[in-house]
């Protein structure tokens, strides 16, 4: 017996309503973690990316400057 064949004699609320809460209902929680652990994860990335392009973007200044001088 296949999904489709249990729902076909229920109403549409059923299908589209009752059922989705149900599920947020009983895995809201894990729902919930999942997607702070995702954002937190996202959120390290661009932290990461800023951090290293800052890093890469006052080298590249030293680096130039100090070049600079060294031709006086």
């Amino acid at each position: 017996m296949a999904v489709r064949e249990i729902f076909a004699g229920m109403p549409w609320w059923v299908k589209w309503i009752a059922v989705p809460v149900i599920a947020i209902v009983v895995f809201g929680g894990l729902i919930a973690s999942v997607l702070g652990f995702v954002i937190e994860v996202l959120f390290k990335v661009l932290v990461f990316v800023i951090l290293v392009g800052g890093l890469i973007f006052v080298v590249r200044k030293f680096m130039s400057s100090s070049s600079s001088r060294g031709d006086w």
